[in-house]
C-alpha cells in the first residue's frame, strides 16, 4: 500500500507542469440565467480549496523525506478522488454550468494523459532494469503492482470522457485511442495471466517435490507469483469491464478467467464464453469415454462408494463430537459446540473427497495448488465476508457472550437467539429479530447484561426546598427495602446528592439481578409518586414566570 500511495505522489509530482490539452475546446451552448444550475459558493470555494492543497502537497514532495513525504503523497490521493467527486455531482446536474465544468473537465483529460505516459515509462525503466538475476522476481512482482495501479487510471479515463462527451468536448480520437490502448493490454494481460499460473503451478510442484528440505527462495517465489496472479487476475477483469462499456466482445477475455482462474463471479452466462467453454468440454468428454470408458465407469463407481462411506462416517464423527463437546468439563460456548461440531464432520467428509478424487485419476498436489489459488482470489473478492468470520473467531476464542445473554452491541441491545462464525441473531426486547455481521459487533464496545448476577439500578429524585429533609429520606428507604426484589447485600444506598436550582436531589440505588431491572425501576417510580402525595411531598418541576409591559 505504501508503494502505491508513493508512486501516486511521484506521478502527481510529474504531472503539474506545462500540457497539451488533446481534445478539442467545445462549442459551448449558450445558457439563459433560468436555465444554468447555478454552482454554488461553497462548491466553488471547495473545488478552489482542494486544487491548492494538491498543488501545495505536490510542491513539498521534493523536499520531503520519509513518512512525511508518505503522508503528503497519501493526502494527494485522497483529495484527488475528492475533487473528481465534485465534479462528478456538477456533471450529473440537472442543468450544466458549461463556462465552469468545461475547463475542469479538460484539466482532468491532461491530468490522465499526463499519467498515462508517467506509468509507461516507469515499466519500461523497471523492465530495463531486469538482469537475470535473483532480484529480477521482486522487479517483476513491481511491474506488476504498477500495472495494477494503471487499472485506476484507466477506469478514471473513461468516466471523464464520459464527463467530456456530456459537456459538447470533441473526445473521439481520445476515446478510439482509448479503445486501442485497452484491447493489446487486455491481450497482453490474458499472455501474462496464462503464463504466471503456468509458473506458478511448476513453483508449488517444486515445492512439494522438495518438502521439508524446500529453501526461502522457492517459498518467497510462489508468495511472489501468487501475488503477480492475483494481481494480473484482477487488472484483466478490469479491462474486460472497460471494454465492455466500449461495446467490444470480451467473451474470449472471460473464458481466460474462468478457464485459469476458475473465477465463477465472471459473466459465465455470456452465450459467447459459456458456448466455448461447452464446447471445449463436450470434446474432452466424447474422447475419454470413447478410449478410457470401462476404466472410468469402474472409478465413478469407487468414487461414489466413497463418497457415500465418508457420509456415514462424518455423520458417526457429528454424534460423537456432539455428546464430547455437550459433557465436557470445559463448559464450551454453544458457538464453540457448533464449530466442532460441524468442524469435525466436514473435514471427515473433505478427507473422503480427496481421496475419491484421486480414484479419479487426479494429482492431489496440484489439485491442493488449484484450492490454494481459487482461495486467494475468492479471498479477495470477499474480504467483507472473511473479516466477519474472523470476528466469529475472536468472539469464539474470548467468549465475551452466549446464546440466551442479554447484550447491547454493535447500537442493539437484545437477548442472542442464535450465533454463527459469519453473524449474530438478536432478538430485541420489542420482539424484532436482528442479524448482525460478527465485524460490526466484535469492532464496537460489547455490554453483556447478564454476564453479572446483580446490577445496580440508578434513580433520582426531587423534593422542594421547603420540604423535610429526613421525612423524605426516611420514606425513599422504607420503599427500597420493602421491595421484594431489591436485594439486601450490597445495601441499597439513599443520600441526598445534590443541591439543583429548583429541587433538593437524593439518589437511590438498590442492587437487583439482571432480569429484574425494569421491574424494579418500574415499580419503586411509581411507589415513590404515591407516597410523596400521600405524605405532602411535594416534586418540583421546572417553571417560568412571564412579565408583560404595557407601554
Amino acid at each position: 500500500m505504501l508503494k502505491m500511495v508513493m508512486s501516486l505522489g511521484l506521478t502527481l509530482a510529474c504531472l503539474l507542469g506545462a500540457s497539451n490539452v488533446h481534445a478539442q475546446s467545445p462549442a459551448i451552448p449558450e445558457q439563459t440565467t433560468e436555465q444554468v444550475a447555478q454552482v454554488s459558493t461553497d462548491t466553488q470555494q471547495k473545488i478552489a480549496a482542494l486544487t491548492a492543497m494538491i498543488e501545495d502537497d505536490v510542491n513539498s514532495l521534493a523536499q520531503s523525506q520519509g513518512e512525511i513525504k508518505a503522508i503528503a503523497e497519501y493526502r494527494i490521493k485522497n483529495k484527488t478522488l475528492e475533487l473528481r467527486g465534485l465534479i462528478d455531482e456538477l456533471i450529473n446536474a440537472e442543468n450544466i454550468d458549461y463556462t465552469f465544468v468545461t475547463p475542469l473537465v479538460q484539466s482532468q483529460l491532461t491530468f490522465l494523459d499526463k499519467v498515462s505516459h508517467y506509468l509507461n515509462e516507469d515499466i519500461v525503466r523497471l523492465k530495463n532494469s531486469i538482469t537475470n538475476s535473483s532480484n529480477d522476481e521482486a522487479i517483476l512482482l513491481q511491474v506488476s503492482e504498477r500495472e495494477f495501479q494503471r487499472d485506476h487510471y484507466l477506469k478514471a479515463e473513461l468516466q471523464t470522457i464520459n464527463w467530456a462527451e456530456k459537456v459538447n468536448i470533441d473526445v473521439a480520437n481520445i476515446k478510439q485511442r482509448l479503445r486501442e490502448r485497452l484491447i493489446i493490454r487486455a491481450d497482453k494481460l490474458q499472455s501474462l495471466v496464462t503464463y504466471t499460473q503456468q509458473e506458478l503451478q511448476q513453483a508449488v510442484a517444486d515445492a512439494t517435490s522438495a518438502g521439508k528440505d524446500i529453501s526461502a527462495d522457492q517459498k518467497l517465489r510462489v508468495t511472489n507469483l501468487k501475488e503477480r496472479l492475483k494481481q494480473n487476475s484482477t487488472s484483466l477483469t478490469i479491462a474486460a469491464e472497460l471494454l465492455d462499456q466500449l461495446e467490444i466482445d470480451t467473451a474470449h477475455i472471460k473464458q481466460t478467467l474462468f478457464s485459469v482462474s476458475g473465477d465463477i463471479t465472471q459473466d459465465v452466462l455470456n452465450f459467447n464464453v459459456a458456448s466455448s467453454l461447452i464446447e471445449e468440454w463436450m470434446s474432452v468428454a466424447k474422447n475419454q469415454a470413447l478410449d478410457n470408458g470401462p476404466s472410468v465407469t469402474f472409478k465413478i463407481v469407487v468414487f461414489s462408494l466413497i463418497l457415500f462411506l465418508s457420509s456415514l462416517v462424518a455423520k458417526v464423527v457429528t454424534r460423537i463430537a456432539t455428546k464430547a463437546v455437550s459433557s465436557s468439563k470445559l463448559k464450551f460456548s454453544q458457538l464453540l459446540q457448533d464449530f466442532f461440531i460441524s468442524l469435525s464432520s466436514k473435514a471427515i467428509f473433505a478427507i473422503g473427497l480427496l481421496v475419491a478424487l484421486s480414484q479419479l485419476g487426479f494429482e492431489l498436489g496440484p489439485l491442493l495448488a488449484g484450492f490454494g489459488i481459487a482461495g486467494v482470489i475468492i479471498g479477495f473478492a470477499l474480504q467483507d465476508t472473511l473479516s466477519n468470520f474472523a470476528s466469529g473467531m475472536m468472539i469464539l476464542i474470548y467468549r465475551p457472550f452466549d446464546v440466551g445473554d442479554l447484550i447491547n452491541a454493535a447500537g442493539v441491545t437484545g437477548r442472542v437467539s442464535h450465533m454463527s462464525l459469519v453473524s449474530t441473531t438478536i432478538k430485541t426486547l420489542d420482539n424484532q429479530r436482528l442479524i448482525i455481521p460478527n465485524n460490526k459487533i466484535w469492532g464496537d464496545t460489547i455490554n453483556n447484561i447478564t454476564a453479572e448476577h446483580q446490577r445496580r439500578v440508578d434513580l433520582v429524585f426531587g423534593i422542594s426546598y421547603s420540604d423535610n429533609i429526613e421525612h423524605a429520606e426516611t420514606i425513599l428507604k422504607d420503599i427500597v427495602e420493602q421491595h421484594p426484589k431489591v436485594q439486601a447485600t450490597p445495601e441499597p444506598i439513599v443520600k441526598l446528592h445534590t443541591l439543583g436550582e429548583s429541587s433538593v436531589d437524593f439518589i437511590v440505588r438498590p442492587w437487583v439481578k439482571p432480569d429484574d431491572y425494569w421491574d424494579v425501576y418500574w415499580d419503586i417510580t411509581r411507589a415513590v409518586k404515591m407516597r410523596f402525595d400521600a405524605e405532602g411531598i411535594s416534586i418540583p418541576f421546572p417553571q417560568r414566570d412571564v412579565h408583560i409591559y404595557q407601554k
